[in-house]
């Protein structure tokens, strides 16, 4: 089983993502867990990698592109994997397609994982994260005993600068401007399912399963 997960931040993407690698013993692979390995590594990417990151531009498709087609030779991928924050644009999906094809294989299903916007923005704004152990909150479905305070360790619990109001709404701009092309790209293809995480996590993966049992794929646990 080969799957790609789409989904806006806040839409409850990594936490579907950690359910489908449990369900179906796949592997997660993270964008950015590639990176952050490579450049621990010092590997030839790695290090090409880290010249644009520390220069505060982006890392050129041609080398993140490598650095997944080497992460996808790795033994663990032989029993399936799921792409998080790969591909991100139109050429790198083409350029994934072409590196599949080259070995006989291909995406077996695209995972959107669909949010209102609006339903992001109750849920992000609303977060607070201790600044000791990282226990999340929120200030209305899941407060903490004491404002302000951590109830696992005592400690301050704050808004992150990433979780502002005019924060979160850029970033859902710009994941609409630069995902909706390639769900376009993946719904063409007829590979694209639909998973409505706007009230229950457990209905949205419930809606994915369905479908890639559809595919002939099936929970191992």
């Amino acid at each position: 089983m080969k799957l790609i997960i789409l989904g806006a931040p806040g839409s409850g993407k990594g936490t579907m993502a950690t359910v489908l690698r449990d369900s179906y013993g796949i592997t997660h692979i993270s964008t950015g867990d590639i990176f952050r390995a490579n450049i621990k590594e010092e590997t030839p990417l790695g290090k090409e990698a880290k010249k644009y990151i520390d220069a505060g531009q982006l890392v050129p498709d041609e080398i993140t592109i490598s650095m997944v087609e080497d992460r996808l030779k790795q033994d663990d991928c032989k029993v399936g994997y799921l792409l998080d924050g790969f591909p991100r644009t139109i050429a790198q999906a083409e350029k994934l397609d072409e590196m599949l094809k080259a070995n006989n294989t291909a995406i077996d299903a695209v995972i959107r994982v669909d949010v209102p916007n609006e339903v992001i923005m109750g849920r992000v704004v609303n977060r607070r994260v201790c600044t000791s152990c990282g226990e999340s909150y929120n200030v209305v479905t899941r407060p903490t005993k004491v404002e302000g305070v951590c109830d696992v360790c005592g400690k301050e619990v704050v808004q992150r600068d990433d979780d502002k109001p005019e924060t979160v709404e850029q970033r859902l701009i710009t994941y609409e401007k630069n995902t909706k092309p390639l769900i376009d790209f993946y719904e063409k293809k007829g590979i694209l399912i639909a998973a409505d995480n706007s009230k229950d996590p457990k209905a949205a993966f419930e809606q994915a399963s369905a479908a890639l049992s559809k595919l002939g794929f099936q929970k191992i646990q």
